[in-house]
């Protein structure tokens, strides 16, 4: 443009304009927002070349040219809305420039409207008449798309995002103009520049009387002063630089002054960039004025200063956009009314794990804006991952009475931010941890629902309540409907999978958890409902880990070779994508089992221990696969493990005692063993039996025997037990007798209560010796959930174990449905982020 309207130095002159442009102007290409800016901003400018190229020959028209500058418009608009103010521009250009149109032509040209006889007529050109109508209708069309794509309604702000448009009369008016001579001052001395200026930032102007009245009029007198010279002046070249200045300079600035429909700002930089090209414009034509008058060195003295004041101002500003927290902090500096930036600067806090100094930061936004519900669900969050859960519902709670109320006949889902929305979630996610209120959560995820029908997050979380409720059918009908919303979401396809098992046996089978739900169908031969719904959530999302390693569970379950083969490869894909995923190295350890590849199982299992020293069922499974393969010894270190940081597990307990009789003969750490087992279950008859096994190898017979009636007092049924009393009974009268001496000095042996010979007058600790097959099944000794809820986070998951250690072989089941689905804890609140 400096081409085109500027004349002698011309390109000088432009430099040092966009000198200064570039070096005030450092937001609008660093944040994403911003550089769809500057991407709208270089099609504006093709778009004025272009039609400057097409109307060299006013007379003519090259039409090639029109289209291109037609597009650049386009392409401007759907970056930033503002690209479509080109378009008033180059009908400036067109009228002024190219036609010449004076104030006098329009004076006449108006009072021959007035009276209809008048002669006088514009100076015309069919020429220009057809490009003009072709850039009214185009703009038109512009329009008309862009309102159908926003859905004919304009977007939803909260009253925190612009607060004057929510003032009352005269005080809307009266700020909005102020904020005008804002924005001009920004542009004039941009020295206090803020990431954001939402919310209280700027204070209303609320009476006629406050002072900042004063510099919106020198604003107003300002632009007057700038049109009247333009139209007033004799000199063409200054008429034609001062009109297209002015029109770069008020134009593109339109859709952001509030004049036509309120906007989700107060002040914002980036929307600046626009309007100072024709600042640089005035800027570079005041230099030219300068220069003929006072001489170059004084122009290019002043020039030289704005280089360098402003350079330095970016090489400073550049560190304050180092990282989110030193540019909120930044932001503060300038302002301590607005509440968001304080939520930003604690969003930053937070995201590093510094959640007492993040709560601080909430803590104070709360205080400037004491109604902001953002804040508070922000205060809530960050209890929450303090573990402090009373303070975090009273937040959640208190935000939710800030929310707006609905009233009749009006749609709520218009007057509510979407994300203020995520409250119902936070707050149904938290008091759902307490199973006693799950009733209560569902109705918040109804609530939220009603507010939003196509809120899916809150279908895939009212979907797992109603799972822990035994709702099943009502579950399944959720997570349908929200794929009516969202049919290209993985999770909901990866839960359905897993309500599917539940929903089909549920009349039949009243199962505790959902792993004996999938055992029931995988013994019915029902499994590939589930199958299908995993591999269409992979379908849509090939790399969903959840369903990679549900699947492949799953297909491993099917015990079909060529389905293990194709379990492992996926089982092989998440180690790719996570190496230390240590539940990846148990499953593969698993399907080693299954190919009866006892080495690279044992090697698989142990470096799942290596990434997790408390895996439990990697443990015990390593442990188990080392005594069946006669070694002890290198067992009895895992079940060490495993009890230290497992002290209740039973199977373990009952395992390390076995060896501690049978290879390492310590008879007081196998009691030890067997006392503890029946601390945690009074009523564990093997657990009782093993001690009763411990006294006979003391050679205390007596209290075997007591030890021995208490255990058929308890598991009458048992004949082992039978056997094993008659034993020491037939000894203890023996020994009152005298009859045989030789007894007295026989010590008593363990033996398999499987095999009792009473003939021999033995006993042994009670280990089942199952089968190969069993003891190596992955149903059999798979002791962690199947359905996980999230792979990367073991601690949060229930255990599940099938072991089948005790010679009753009880199976053991203990799982929860919810590990089985994905739902979003507390959300984050965007819009008491950075806009």
């Amino acid at each position: 443009m400096s081409v085109v309207f500027l004349g002698e130095n011309r390109n000088k002159v432009f430099y040092k304009g966009s000198n200064f442009d570039r070096n005030d102007k450092s937001k609008p290409v660093t944040g994403v927002v911003g550089r769809a800016e500057t991407l709208s901003s270089v099609f504006f400018l093709a778009a004025f070349l272009f039609y400057t190229k097409a109307t060299i020959n006013k007379k003519l028209t090259d039409w090639k040219f029109i289209g291109m500058s037609m597009l650049s418009i386009a392409t401007a608009m759907l970056c930033k809305e503002q690209g479509i103010t080109i378009a008033g521009v180059c009908a400036a250009y067109e009228i002024f420039v190219i036609q010449r149109v004076k104030l006098e032509d329009m004076k006449s040209f108006a009072k021959s409207a007035v009276t209809p006889k008048s002669s006088f007529h514009l100076p015309k050109s069919n020429a220009a008449a057809k490009r003009l109508f072709v850039l009214f209708i185009f703009t038109i069309l512009l329009l008309l798309a862009r309102l159908q794509i926003m859905g004919s309604q304009l977007p939803v702000f909260t009253r925190f995002d612009n607060p004057a448009s929510v003032a009352p009369s005269p005080s809307k008016q009266l700020t909005y103009h102020y904020l005008i001579s804002v924005n001009v001052w920004l542009l004039l001395f941009p020295c206090n520049l803020c990431c954001d200026w939402t919310m209280g930032t700027i204070p209303l102007v609320e009476s006629f009387l406050d002072m900042r009245n004063l510099t919106t009029i020198a604003t107003y007198l300002f632009l007057l002063l700038l049109i009247a010279t333009a139209f007033l002046t004799e000199n063409r070249h200054q008429r034609v630089v001062l009109i297209m200045s002015t029109s770069l300079l008020v134009l593109p600035f339109i859709p952001a002054s509030n004049l036509f429909f309120p906007v989700g700002f107060v002040v914002a930089e980036r929307v600046l960039y626009m309007p100072s090209m024709g600042f640089c414009m005035l800027i570079g034509y005041g230099w030219q004025i300068t220069s003929r008058r006072t001489g170059k060195k004084i122009a290019w003295t002043f020039v030289g200063l704005l280089v360098i004041s402003h350079g330095w101002k970016t090489y400073l500003r550049n560190w304050d956009w180092e990282n989110e927290y030193t540019i909120f902090m930044s932001g503060l500096r300038v302002n301590q009314r607005n509440a968001k930036l304080f939520n930003n600067v604690g969003h930053a806090l937070e995201s590093q794990g510094h959640f007492d100094e993040a709560l601080k930061f909430f803590k104070t936004a709360v205080k400037v804006q004491h109604d902001d519900v953002g804040a508070y669900i922000n205060v809530g969050r960050t209890y929450n991952h303090l573990k402090m859960y009373k303070e975090a519902e009273e937040a959640y709670l208190k935000a939710k009475s800030l929310l707006p109320k609905a009233k009749p006949g009006e749609s709520y889902q218009a007057r509510i931010a979407p994300n203020h929305l995520n409250v119902f979630l936070n707050l149904a996610n938290l008091i759902s941890k307490n199973h006693t209120r799950l009733e209560e959560a569902d109705m918040l995820y109804r609530q939220a629902i009603s507010m939003r029908a196509d809120y899916t997050q809150a279908y895939i979380n009212r979907g797992d309540i109603l799972i822990k409720l035994n709702r099943t059918k009502e579950a399944q009908e959720v997570y349908e409907r929200a794929l009516l919303y969202d049919s290209n979401n993985p999770d909901i396809y990866y839960n359905v999978s897993q309500i599917s098992f539940a929903s089909t046996v549920e009349c039949s089978f009243k199962l505790p958890s959902i792993f004996q739900l999938g055992v029931v169908f995988l013994e019915q031969g029902k499994a590939s409902q589930a199958l299908a719904y995993l591999d269409k959530a992979l379908e849509i999302d090939p790399e969903h880990e959840q369903a990679l390693l549900n699947s492949a569970i799953l297909l491993q379950e099917f015990g079909r070779p060529d389905f293990r083969k194709i379990a492992k490869e996926r089982l092989l894909k998440l180690l790719i994508k996570d190496k230390n995923n240590e539940r990846v190295h148990f499953n593969l350890g698993m399907l080693a089992m299954d190919e009866k590849n006892i080495a690279e199982a044992e090697q698989w299992f142990r470096r799942a221990v290596h990434l997790k020293v408390d895996f439990r069922s990697a443990l015990f499974n390593l442990a188990l696969l080392l005594a069946d393969d006669v070694r002890p010894l290198e067992a009895a270190p895992f079940l060490n493990q495993l009890v230290k940081y497992h002290p209740d597990h039973v199977k373990g307990l009952i395992l390390l005692g076995d060896i501690y009789i049978n290879s390492i003969k310590d008879l007081d750490a196998a009691e030890n063993c067997y006392k503890r087992i029946l601390e945690i279950e009074p009523d564990n008859i093997q657990g009782l039996h093993n001690l009763c096994v411990v006294h006979v190898e003391r050679g205390k017979l007596f209290d075997a025997q007591t030890c021995l009636e208490k255990a058929h007092q308890l598991a009458p049924e048992e004949d082992y037990i039978v056997k094993h009393l008659g034993i020491v009974q037939n000894r203890i009268g023996k020994l009152h007798l005298n009859e045989d001496v030789a007894d007295n000095k026989e010590k008593s042996k363990v033996v398999s209560n499987k095999s009792v010979d009473e003939n021999e007058k033995k006993t042994e600790p009670v280990i089942s010796r199952d089968t190969e097959k069993q003891r190596y099944s992955s149903r059999v000794v798979n002791t962690e959930p199947m359905f996980l809820k999230s792979i990367d986070d073991a601690n949060e998951l229930h255990s599940l174990e099938v072991e089948e250690v005790a010679s009753s072989k009880k199976v053991e089941h203990n799982t929860s449905s919810s590990d089985r689905r994905r739902s979003r804890a507390d959300k984050d609140d965007p819009s008491s982020g950075m806009s």
